[in-house]
């Protein structure tokens, strides 16, 4: 299950833990969440590290891949885990059994979220197989700020209501670092909630504020993960992409432009980069978008 895991160094005492987009594999036979919208487009968990402590920044996609992001810390000396969850979505969450001993901490919404789907997400049915059993809740929760020390390091975590309602980003002031869950994604976000844009393009405009040197998406591409991160235009790219997908609603003609068509002007940018199977994230977050108009959520 992780022989495609590759360990990243994008910056000093950062490390991400990526797998997917890796051609003809796949984690399970049959429809399944970890192929499905997960490794198809490439997923990265993070690690804060310091001296012997480590900010584990998501569980990964199982606890066989938990378990190695462990096992890989531990073997540089790790041996004080701390585990913040971005949010409740099932692909950040899988391997919180390979921390069950350790301080997870979440945001309040993301505690409710989880608690709310713990019997389902353990008997696999809210989004199909595979099931996570046991499922860990959050330990340790917070609302809208709180900061914690890894060893040396200040490790802000601030929250924010982007692609999900429940998002907890990372931001390392001394760095200008900032690790971005799925608040942030290359090629485009995917939408889940789009009765929320309004707010999203608000606390995007939070997230531009900061002035990040550098940003680490938990969807991207490796090789920009592994060069450093992206751009600070990433967040201007993914305002511009939610304000597309509005005008979308009352103009037929930009629904039926491809995703390639739909953000020409950032991909010649280099503000994103074009991969295919976002193409299907595209035609869904436009069916989510019209979805959401027709039944008055707008």
């Amino acid at each position: 299950m992780t022989k495609h895991l590759r360990v990243l160094h994008p910056a000093e005492g950062i490390l991400a833990f990526y797998d997917g987009r890796v051609d003809g594999y796949r984690f399970a036979a049959g429809p399944n969440w970890v192929d499905d919208g997960t490794l198809s487009l490439g997923i990265a968990s993070y690690a804060v590290v310091d001296d012997d402590e480590a900010l584990v920044y998501d569980t990964h996609v199982s606890v066989d891949h938990a378990r190695l992001v462990r096992a890989t810390l531990e073997a540089l000396g790790v041996s004080k885990f701390t585990v913040v969850l971005s949010h409740w979505h099932l692909d950040h969450v899988a391997g919180t059994a390979a921390f069950a001993d350790c301080e997870i901490v979440a945001n309040r919404r993301t505690a409710t979220h989880l608690a709310a789907r713990k019997v389902a997400i353990e008997a696999g049915t809210l989004e199909g197989p595979p099931a996570i059993d046991p499922l860990i809740l959050p330990t340790t929760l917070f609302d809208d700020r709180l900061s914690l020390k890894i060893g040396n390091r200040i490790v802000e975590l601030i929250e924010l209501n982007i692609h999900s309602d429940d998002a907890t980003v990372l931001w390392l002031p001394e760095q200008r670092l900032l690790l971005a869950g799925d608040t942030l994604e290359d090629t485009v976000t995917y939408v889940g909630e789009p009765e929320n844009f309004d707010r999203h393009l608000e606390d995007l405009q939070k997230l531009a504020a900061l002035d990040p040197a550098s940003i680490l998406p938990n969807h991207g591409d490796p090789d920009i993960i592994a060069g450093g991160g992206y751009a600070k235009a990433l967040i201007a790219a993914t305002e511009d992409y939610v304000r597309a997908l509005q005008h979308a609603v009352d103009d037929p003609t930009m629904r039926e432009l491809t995703l390639k068509e739909f953000v020409a002007p950032q991909l010649e940018s280099g503000s994103i980069q074009y991969f295919g199977p976002y193409e299907e994230v595209h035609r869904n977050n436009i069916r989510a978008v019209l979805s959401s108009a027709k039944n008055g959520r707008r």
